[in-house]
């Protein structure tokens, strides 16, 4: 077989609904054996991508190639090769783990020759062992995931598409899904992925940002945070962080503190300036003014949030943005 340099590639993609533009002449690579990362708020054009990747909505304009192959015109050749996890659990919960493997298996037309011994292989992956017998439903939301993952990769895919696999799936559970996500790699599977949680995008090898069906930032983690931020990061410590961050939204709707985006950032404040000493002075005064303290400043490294908060700043007016 031809080699293939990029597993997934996507030139000039379009998708209008009538008047309305979801996605907007977006395009990029996907490496083999890599995780690449989608990353958007809600609306923002990521699941309708996704759909055009796997040949269920056609685009208005563009292409798409996966695995040297042309979608939609060709899907067909793909399905084989390509594994799916939705964002909705789409598994039975009135069946076993194990019933459910065996008909998501069937669909994807194993032989019953190899089925006990494909089933077994996504098991193990997924840590499912002692689980087979336990009916779906008495499934925690971390597990579940984890057998929608194991339906996904049953017939040993070469690319697999997750759309926001862990919504609303607790961080220690998250966290042993990305896991599973590295085992997959180390067995040379491509892996694209929906998300909008940045600690999730920190494990990415290469990320895209796509905003209002346009993609505002794309590169490894690291390339992001140096090309796509503009300015320096300010951690401010004080023991009323709502207090001053709502204190500085309102001076920023009057019109001050120009050039000047803060996030609450857990307990702290991180501040976004291209003119950090100065703006600095001036949040000192305007605290001290209202009583509040600042106990400690230091200039911190970007992290993904900062730089995706930052892009998307149109979000919210004023520059102002609660984590």
């Amino acid at each position: 077989m031809e080699k293939i340099s990029s597993t997934i590639m996507v030139r000039d993609l379009v998708k209008n609904f009538g008047d309305f533009t979801a996605v907007n002449r977006i395009s990029f690579d996907v490496h083999r054996g890599e995780i690449f990362g989608f990353l958007g708020p809600n609306g923002s054009g990521k699941t309708t991508t996704i759909r055009m990747m796997l040949g269920l909505l056609p685009p208005t304009e563009g292409s798409i190639e996966v695995l040297g192959i042309r979608v939609p015109e060709h899907v067909q050749q793909i399905l084989p090769r390509i594994g799916y996890m939705s964002q909705q659990f789409s598994l039975y919960n009135d069946l076993t783990v194990q019933q459910n493997l065996v008909f998501y298996g069937q669909a994807y037309g194993l032989q019953p020759d190899s089925m006990a011994d494909l089933i077994h292989k996504a098991v193990s992956i997924s840590g499912l062992e002692g689980y087979e017998n336990k009916p779906t439903k008495d499934l925690s939301g971390g597990w579940r995931q984890r057998l929608a993952l194991s339906a996904a990769i049953i017939h040993r895919p070469e690319v697999v598409f997750l759309d926001e696999p862990t919504a609303g799936v607790d961080p220690v559970s998250r966290r042993a899904f990305w896991d599973l996500l590295y085992i997959l790699i180390s067995e040379g599977i491509t892996v694209f992925i929906t998300t909008h949680y940045m600690d999730e995008a920190e494990h990415c090898h290469r990320l895209a940002f796509i905003q209002h069906g346009n993609i505002i930032a794309q590169g490894t983690p690291t390339e992001i945070k140096k090309t796509s931020l503009s300015g320096e990061v300010l951690e401010i410590t004080t023991s009323q962080p709502e207090q001053l961050i709502t204190l500085l939204s309102d001076i920023r709707q009057k019109g001050g503190l120009p050039g000047l985006n803060v996030e609450l950032f857990g307990s702290t404040l991180h501040v976004l300036s291209q003119q950090p000493n100065n703006h600095l002075r001036e949040i000192k005064s305007i605290a001290r003014a209202a009583g509040l303290k600042i106990i400690n400043c230091t200039q911190v490294e970007p992290t993904l949030e900062d730089v995706f908060i930052a892009c998307m700043q149109d979000q919210k007016p004023g520059g102002i943005h609660e984590k």
